[in-house]
């Protein structure tokens, strides 16, 4: 379902650039400061990996992250018509988690982004922009709860990423647009200050807003 999602994203941003023709030059491109704006869903992979609660009486159990949605947002640079650099931010993503058949708890994240993208019609007047990018990943954990009572930790992580995403242009400022990033969130779990094993978030995150040159 997720890998189908960004192929039609994909799909859909170079069949409308191929096919719709403008009537008026915006030309994005070289120079360009951007924000977009827009609510962005979390959805992790299935099968988050697994603790071993062994040294707390238990034994080992899987772990399934839920997913969240919240406001987010990036800010970006065109170096030339064609490459471009993007950070993406947004508030703390709140998830709920489960250890299959112990307890089940929740933790806030914030993940980061670093992405160098690719444009292939920047420059062009072409009112639909797909593009593409790859980088780094920093994910931040916060405000750990077991429903047992337990103390629990999630370390920070780095990992990679990659994304894709439209922009479908209205004006010389604005377009609407839609967006999405494959992020490698690995992240060691202590509780009650043992080390119980690692937790695979590796979420697709999926935005969809507006976006603002300045």
């Amino acid at each position: 379902m997720r890998k189908k999602a960004i192929s039609s994203l994909l799909v859909a941003g170079v069949a409308a650039a191929a096919f719709t023709t403008s009537t008026q030059a915006f030309a994005y491109g070289a120079g360009d400061f951007f924000t977009r704006v827009g609510v962005a869903k979390v959805d992790p992979k299935s099968d988050n990996g697994d603790l071993d609660l062994t040294s707390l009486g238990a034994s080992v159990h899987d772990v399934e992250v839920d997913d969240d949605s919240a406001f987010a947002f990036t800010l970006g640079y065109r170096f030339t018509d064609k490459l471009g650099v993007e950070l993406l931010a947004a508030e703390p993503f709140d998830h709920d988690f489960q250890v299959e058949g112990v307890t089940g708890g929740s933790v806030d994240h914030l993940p980061p982004t670093l992405t160098v993208q690719y444009y292939p019609l920047g420059g062009t007047d072409a009112r639909v922009q797909p593009y593409a990018g790859i980088g780094v990943n920093y994910t931040t954990f916060s405000d750990e709860e077991l429903e047992v009572g337990l103390p629990v930790e999630f370390d920070d992580s780095w990992g990679a990423a990659g994304q894709v995403g439209v922009d479908l242009l209205i004006d010389d400022s604005w377009a609407l647009n839609a967006a999405a990033w494959y992020l490698d969130i690995d992240t060691d779990v202590t509780v009650a200050g043992n080390d119980v094993g690692e937790v695979e978030i590796d979420p697709v995150v999926v935005m969809a807003g507006v976006s603002y040159r300045f």
